[in-house]
């Protein structure tokens, strides 16, 4: 997937002036919030939530801290599964492994399942570009697949598309002559009757996975929709795209995350379909895949471990942050210019990436600390953020006049007596530029921030000025 992350003022200023896209985020951003309070009603209150977001948290963190040896011990018992294993360091290794296999088994049509995994690398980009037909069988995933669109969310990959757009979509796609599609179950039943077709022709399927399980050797998949199960068994080859961090010690470790992991997603108790998968078809088995591949990326995450940014292999990719990110519900999904939106974007490409190439990302925060507050991982991410601002600014990648201009208050900020002159002489003229109107709707250097706010007159007097009239 191109990365335009450097393109995210652009981008969130188009997505702000689509009127109508604004109205549905406003809605969306009315709906999202109440998610957690539902995630907590399921667990009993706030108390019983921090409990297992605490332990899921130590879980998580002992088996970063011996990812070596736990990630040892499933690749063993994979492979004592039946299964092939294959390590990929970059996206790029991770695509020619999935090429190689695909081209070894004679693969011309594959199915996918929802894999954020598969998006960081281009895979299907890859797949095409080598003549193979490759379609994904989530419906999100299904409908941006149509409109040539690439994830907004990463639970909802299409929720930025209105009943309307998708209506529309599907009229155009599908040669299905004259029909009604006003009800939203109308095209879930038209996505499924076109998918079937896809299913059974398919001679791979490519998922991804939730979690990889040290002891047994089993992958853990999560869906709503069942399609992951009909990559898994239909298929003769399947082939499993995750990354090395998704290893637990134990499935009670697994089912720990999952009932986090859900609850904070969807505020359900548990999704629909839970799925662990062995690996390929034995003996006597009616169906499965004939042969079963572990594709396990890299990708920059074992630099992560043991780093100041380590607690970000502790994400869950439920979307929570996103779901509570003012950023996120006015500029879209598709601002960010990358796989990952949202708060964990803002900190895991340029992390994945560079920190140069997404410069604007971490700026991409009004440090309100909501997602902190929601992230069933305990993630800082608020802190992350700043960490990054610091390191962009230490590493010259700020632009020049914002580096002067934050040196300048800096050095402000040690001199208090003139701090406190210039900024009553601030104070003064802005109130002079005011005049009567109470509010600055123009005001040199800040076009681009007045364009869509006007700026209240400061008071007459500092607080500083009238903290020692009070004291007085």
């Amino acid at each position: 997937m191109e990365q335009r992350s450097n393109a995210f003022i652009e981008l969130a200023s188009e997505a702000i002036a689509e009127p109508e896209k604004a109205i549905y985020r406003s809605a969306l951003g009315a709906a999202m919030p109440p998610l957690r309070n539902t995630a907590v009603a399921q667990f009993g209150g706030d108390e019983a939530f921090d409990a297992l977001r605490r332990n899921v948290r130590e879980r998580r963190r002992h088996s970063t801290a011996h990812l070596g040896y736990y990630l040892e011990q499933f690749v063993a018992r994979a492979r004592e599964n039946g299964n092939t294993v294959h390590f990929a360091r970059s996206g790029s290794e991770l695509n020619d492994h999935v090429l190689a296999i695909c081209h070894a088994a004679k693969v011309q049509r594959v199915i996918k399942g929802k894999s954020m995994v598969t998006e960081e690398t281009g895979l299907n980009q890859a797949l095409a570009d080598a003549g193979l037909n490759v379609r994904e069988t989530d419906l999100g995933e299904y409908i941006i697949q149509e409109a040539g669109e690439t994830p907004s969310h990463i639970v909802g990959p299409a929720l930025h598309k209105t009943p309307d757009d998708i209506r529309q979509l599907f009229f155009e796609r599908h040669d299905l002559g004259d029909r009604d599609l006003d009800r939203p179950e109308d095209m879930v039943a038209e996505a499924r009757a076109v998918l079937r077709q896809e299913f059974l022709a398919a001679d791979a399927g490519i998922i991804g996975s939730n979690g990889l399980i040290a002891s047994t050797g089993h992958t853990m998949l999560v869906t709503n929709e069942g399609n992951g199960d009909l990559c898994v068994n239909l298929p003769r080859v399947l082939i499993i795209c995750t990354t090395i961090d998704r290893v637990f010690p134990r499935p009670e470790d697994a089912m720990a995350m999952l009932r986090l992991l859900v609850r904070s997603t969807t505020g359900q108790p548990v999704t629909s379909y839970t799925s662990f998968y062995q690996g390929p078809r034995r003996g006597d088995d009616e169906d499965g895949p004939l042969e079963t591949h572990l594709v396990l990326l890299d990708n920059g995450r074992s630099e992560l471990l043991q780093g100041p940014y380590e607690e970000m292999l502790q994400c869950l990719r439920c979307g929570a942050c996103l779901n509570h990110c003012p950023v996120y519900m006015n500029a879209g999904g598709h601002a960010y210019g990358w796989v990952y939106p949202g708060p964990m974007g803002s900190v895991l490409t340029p992390l994945l990436t560079s920190l140069e190439t997404s410069a604007p990302l971490p700026d991409a925060c009004t440090g309100c600390g909501r997602c902190a507050e929601v992230c069933p991982a305990l993630i800082p991410l608020p802190d992350l953020i700043r960490d990054l601002r610091a390191e962009k600014h230490a590493r010259g990648v700020t632009a020049r006049r914002w580096r002067l201009g934050m040196a300048l208050h800096a050095w402000l900020a040690r001199h208090p007596r003139l701090y406190q002159h210039t900024t009553a002489i601030g104070i003064w003229l802005l109130r002079r530029m005011a005049g009567r109107r109470g509010v600055l709707k123009r005001l040199p250097l800040a076009g681009g921030w007045l364009k869509s706010r006007d700026l209240p007159v400061p008071p007459e007097s500092s607080f500083l000025a009238s903290h020692r009239e009070r004291l007085s």
